[in-house]
């Protein structure tokens, strides 16, 4: 997009121009990873344990609270309980970063291709 050298209002126009598919489906995807990502900020209560990991035939995970801050060892059923949490945050966080790369660079190419249509003529 600093190739294309747009301001902020060429580039709103530019993706603009992006079928309404695909406006949506990035629309989409972004909403939908802030949402799982503030769901996961505001539903983690405090004091909850966070980052089960398995090493050495044990269950461990990150207790954040004040008196036993630190990793404790827990059972495999906490364990494969704390797991689901865990993926969804980083599997939010990548998704809202490629859908923002994918709004970029589309639009870069709009912008270019919009750039092209004007020095041909």
């Amino acid at each position: 997009m600093i190739l294309a050298s747009g301001d902020k209002h060429a580039l709103w126009q530019a993706f603009r121009c992006l079928p309404g598919r695909v406006q949506a489906g990035l629309g989409a995807l972004a909403v939908a990873g802030v949402v799982i990502v503030a769901i996961h900020a505001v539903g983690s209560e405090p004091g909850r344990l966070q980052d089960a990991e398995k090493g050495d035939g044990r269950y461990y995970a990150f207790d954040p609270r004040p008196d036993t801050r630190g990793t404790v060892e827990i059972s495999k059923s906490e364990y494969l309980a704390l797991l689901p949490e865990g993926r969804r945050t980083f599997i939010a966080i990548p998704g809202v970063l490629l859908a923002a790369a994918s709004c970029a660079v589309l639009t870069a190419g709009e912008l270019r291709r919009a750039d092209r249509g004007v020095a041909a003529r």
